[in-house]
């Protein structure tokens, strides 16, 4: 039963960990198209979505820890 749970929790870490850097490598690739497509010479909209999803994804792994 132990070797059950111990292998739940692997899985369910590492897709955690997965979701982290999907999620924060496909919002940092949508800001980095709207940024080409504007043709900013700053990259607001790379640096701006990849530090909400950052935030977002601290908040899901925070919420996911504590139950």
């Amino acid at each position: 039963m132990e070797e059950k749970k111990t292998q739940n929790n692997f899985l369910k870490y590492s897709s955690l960990g997965l979701q982290l850097l999907f999620t924060i490598g496909l919002c940092a690739w949508i800001g980095l198209k709207i940024d080409q497509y504007f043709a900013l010479k700053f990259p607001a909209f790379l640096l701006s979505f990849t530090l909400l999803s950052f935030a977002g994804m601290m908040y899901k792994l925070y919420r996911s820890l504590n139950e």
